[in-house]
């Protein structure tokens, strides 16, 4: 269709945005029988994990001791497990072992494949401008494509835009930041360096941490964190870093965004120079790339049936509605300066992830998946992740399929129904 504002195709399930989390939302939605649509802005499937190089999956672990006997118990199962395992099977990287550490271009086509196995219409290249609805249901969305403004009608919706933009544009209320100032953590552009003595700089990293915290205390570094973050990637000789910080900026202001990135490319430039300059294994070395978009690790969070908080998920709470499992830390890194606040669980512990903080307040037939659900902002620093995300989404999808095959809405959706229907996908909670 052209941008008179026509019907341009009618789906049962649309998903805004490709991310990990939609892409899973899709894959579970077309595997439970229903036609979508996912609407992906970028041109590739894979969001943070392929734009913005996030980079490795933390922990979906946790150990257990049964029968006095420890054991490791995998938290992120079902659609998660299965994209991992195809992340490991790629044949690059000589023998297939267990990695956190992937490669964004196999990401790609391993989502690009199960989309396309399941039947799912991508579209590549359409940003969500609009949204339509009635009551308390959405009707349709508007994207904005090189052909021209395309609206779509489905039965349901997943926002899956990691800025709850379907939502905000469907006029559900939102939080933003934390409860104080409404600041959000910091963005990050994630970059590279080649031909570094990798082994020689991991053995290094106490040293290199040391003196780059004093050069950050000295303002010879403008970067307000003072902590190294790299890793080791499946390539030699390449190390992958997570260090740059901007803060203060608006995530959901184009202005802020687009200054954050030129803020973050001379952050990155600083710290090239440095490693460089400073240490054996970085004499060498190359800047070899940054990301294609800075990443975003918190902004809009829906307000939904359910607030997430930091006391439940340090409880360890398991919801009798759960559709997710994790137990990644409350990892916040702060909005305004150096420095994260970390809080651990305690060995063996796990929380859940409630099926109502995926549903807002306000609309029946939206679901919400990965890190812009009903949390506080310290719930939403752990729940955040990619596996946990990957989880969600394939709830998500799941939700928008089982409500279509049943008659109903996702709102009103039995919740043992849709966890026996997930179980039956290899999903734990």
């Amino acid at each position: 269709m052209d941008s008179t504002g026509k019907i341009a195709r009618h789906y049962d399930v649309v998903v805004a945005g490709g991310g990990i989390a939609g892409s899973a939302a899709a894959i579970a939605a077309a595997r439970g029988g229903a036609s979508v649509l996912l609407v992906e802005a970028s041109g590739a499937l894979g969001g943070s994990a392929t734009n913005c190089l996030v980079n490795p999956f933390m922990s979906w672990k946790t150990t257990i001791e049964e029968n006095g006997k420890k054991r490791q118990l995998p938290l992120s199962r079902g659609l998660f497990a299965e994209i991992h395992g195809a992340l490991n099977e790629d044949g690059l990287y000589g023998e297939a072992r267990e990695w956190s550490i992937f490669n964004e271009e196999t990401l790609k086509l391993v989502l690009d494949r199960k989309t396309a196995a399941a039947g799912v219409d991508v579209l590549f290249h359409a940003t969500l401008c609009g949204a339509a609805t009635a009551g308390r249901n959405v009707k349709s969305v508007s994207v904005a494509t090189v052909g021209g403004i395309l609206r779509f009608e489905a039965e349901s919706f997943v926002d899956a835009t990691g800025d709850a933009t379907l939502s905000t544009l469907a006029g559900v209320p939102f939080r933003k930041g934390r409860e104080s100032d409404s600041l959000c953590q910091p963005m990050t552009l994630c970059f590279r360096m080649c031909n570094v003595d990798v082994e020689a700089a991991l053995r290094g990293d106490p040293e290199i941490r040391v003196a780059y915290k004093a050069a950050v205390a000295e303002g010879r570094i403008s970067c307000p964190n003072d902590s190294v973050q790299f890793f080791p990637m499946r390539v030699p000789g390449v190390l992958h870093f997570n260090m740059t910080r901007v803060v203060k900026h608006d995530p959901t202001d184009a202005f802020a965004v687009s200054d954050a990135e030129r803020v973050a490319r001379e952050q990155v430039l600083e710290i090239v120079r440095f490693m460089k300059g400073n240490f054996a294994p970085f004499k060498n070395a190359s800047l070899m790339m940054t990301a294609a978009s800075i990443g975003v690790r918190e902004s809009r969070r829906i307000e939904a049936r359910h607030l997430l908080t930091e006391t439940e998920l340090m409880a360890g709470t398991h919801f009798q509605d759960a559709i997710a499992a994790g137990n990644y830390q409350i990892d916040i890194h702060s909005p305004d300066g150096t420095g994260a606040e970390i809080r651990e669980l305690p060995p063996g512990a796990w929380y859940t992830i409630p099926y109502r903080s995926l549903l807002p307040e306000s609309l029946d037939n939206l679901v919400v998946a990965g890190r812009c659900i009903g949390a506080t902002h310290a719930a939403q620093a752990a729940i955040r992740i990619m596996p946990t995300c990957i989880c969600m989404g394939e709830a998500a999808g799941t939700a928008a399929a089982l409500a279509k095959e049943l008659g109903t809405v996702p709102a009103n959706l039995d919740t043992d129904a849709l966890r026996n229907r997930l179980r039956e996908n290899g999903a734990f909670f």
